[in-house]
């Protein structure tokens, strides 16, 4: 009996892997689907710039609000840390450094999964519900250049801006509470940033990261809208995958791309 139940056990770990590993190569070859088509996405730009204003600028306030709280709560538990050490001073390049490099890229990223990557999802899955899919293939416009495409670029172009705002916005928010609330000198605060922040290690760092991030959740977001069953559930059930395979995909290829990082510095 113990036997057949890890058989049993074994062979269900097994089918889950193999039905992730399909899900992804499934992903894949829907991504490459995308940039074969996305001809029609930059021959009429629009398309796109109407996807970036409603993946982006409607994502804005979130990823402000967030950055300058995040940025708050890293200037006091800093200050904190590095008053024990007499260098409270340097709270500035926490900061900088905490939120280039990892913490803007990747809240940003999960943030924008759940408010703009839901919400694609949500609109193509919608449309392939209400049928106008269908429509548009028997009008010969394919779905994929005319609709996905636009939305999957609009993402890419959103990500990389909104986590470069909550950077700023939350060393903004570290200013506040080191320099106006604690009394940390505001000219060591900026002069040590300045010196220990390096455009091509720190910020290409959380610039890299974050296209990476963007193309990882677009394409995800997109193809759970166009592969999701043409239900009211079916639709309901892509949302939710989308925001469960963004965070998992945002938080793993984030080990994966900070673990190439720091070898390639060394």
């Amino acid at each position: 009996m113990p036997l057949r139940t890890t058989q049993r056990s074994i062979q269900l770990v097994g089918d889950r892997t193999l039905r992730i590993v399909e899900r992804i190569g499934a992903i894949m070859v829907f991504l490459g689907m995308i940039l074969m088509r996305s001809g029609t996405s930059f021959r009429r730009f629009g398309l796109v710039i109407r996807e970036v204003f409603f993946a982006g600028v409607q994502s804005l306030i979130i990823i402000l609000v967030s950055g300058l709280f995040v940025g708050m709560v890293l200037g006091l538990q800093g200050h904190e840390t590095l008053q024990n050490y007499g260098s409270e001073e340097s709270v500035g390049v926490l900061v900088a450094l905490s939120l280039v490099r990892e913490l803007g890229p990747v809240v940003s990223a999960l943030l924008f999964a759940s408010r703009a990557g839901s919400a694609i999802t949500a609109e193509i899955g919608l449309m392939k519900a209400t049928e106008q899919l269908s429509a548009m293939e028997m009008m010969a416009v394919s779905p994929i250049s005319r609709v996905v495409a636009p939305r999957f670029w609009g993402g890419v172009l959103s990500l990389p801006l909104l986590s470069m705002l909550f950077s700023a916005m939350g060393i903004i928010g570290g200013f506040l509470v080191a320099v106006v609330l604690i009394g940390v000198d505001d000219g060591a605060f900026w002069s040590q940033m300045q010196a220990a922040v390096d455009f091509s290690h720190d910020v290409m760092n959380g610039i890299i990261k974050s296209v990476v991030f963007g193309i990882a959740v677009s394409a995800i977001a997109t193809f759970e809208g166009y592969e999701a069953p043409p239900t009211a559930e079916g639709v309901s059930g892509a949302t939710t995958r989308t925001v469960v395979s963004s965070s998992l995909a945002i938080l793993a290829l984030d080990l994966v791309l900070t673990a190439f990082m720091l070898k390639g510095w060394n």
